[in-house]
């Protein structure tokens, strides 16, 4: 997996497959990290996989087009009218293949309408801005209902091994975060001391474990005791028993963090 740093904190991610030579790419931030890592690997692109619309994720797309001809570009069916040029509408658990590399799409709606994660060969999973390294994305289109969902039962069915390779670098801020929720978790505190010290030498903090997550990620611990805890200390009035409920008021202090 080759991790293409874009913008101030985006990622993108290019994928070969080693029997094919077939090659895509995930979220096309920007046009110009994303052809330098093509060129210095190999020069073919095949497909483009959208995770959602906004324009830090798709503002190189254009340039990709332009100049690979025939290129597969694969979004959400409700996305075919905010990315120019989807070529391949994609709903639910639908299955394609890029070479011999097999796909799935999840769609996990609640930061946008049309957010897709990408599952591939059932060992990895790129989640746009859905699921963060310890954390998720802002609420924008959906519910935390819809994110509780998205997170604890579409991708919380992965197994504990598959790689998390997420839309952006946030893992530090996100540990602080979670480390405020949990404050006696040794898991986050030796996940940041980690992560630390890949930032401190411009390492990427990704990929994470979709176990590890399950450890250290607050909204994927929202039925824990400790995290219900956080939450009904900030809204005495919640349902602690509610996971989307105690989603809801751990987003919103993510917000104000």
């Amino acid at each position: 997996m080759i991790i293409i740093p874009c913008l101030s904190d985006n990622y993108s991610y290019l994928a070969r497959c080693p029997r094919t030579g077939a090659t895509l790419l995930v979220d096309p931030s920007e046009a110009g990290p994303v052809l330098a890592a093509i060129d210095a690997h190999g020069g073919r692109l095949d497909a483009v996989l959208c995770t959602h619309h906004h324009p830090d994720h798709v503002g190189g797309l254009d340039a990709l087009r332009e100049r690979f001809s025939g290129l597969r570009v694969y979004a959400h069916h409700e996305d075919t009218a905010r990315i120019d040029g989807v070529t391949h509408a994609l709903g639910h658990d639908d299955g394609f293949t890029v070479g011999a590399m097999s796909l799935r799409a999840l769609h996990v709606p609640a930061h946008t309408s049309g957010a897709l994660s990408y599952v591939l060969d059932e060992t990895a999973v790129f989640t746009g801005d859905t699921l963060f390294s310890a954390g998720c994305g802002r609420l924008f289109e959906g519910t935390a209902a819809m994110m509780n969902r998205a997170l604890n039962e579409v991708l919380g069915a992965l197994a504990d091994t598959v790689l998390v390779y997420p839309g952006h670098e946030y893992a530090e801020k996100n540990l602080r975060f979670a480390s405020m929720v949990e404050p006696e978790s040794d898991a986050i505190r030796e996940r940041q001391e980690r992560v630390a010290a890949l930032r401190a030498k411009s390492a990427p903090a990704v990929p994470s474990t979709m176990g590890e997550e399950r450890a250290t990620n607050p909204f994927l611990r929202v039925a824990r005791p400790s995290v219900q805890r956080y939450a009904r200390e900030r809204a005495d009035d919640i349902a602690a028993e509610d996971p989307s409920s105690v989603l809801a008021v751990v987003r919103a202090a993510r917000d104000r963090f």
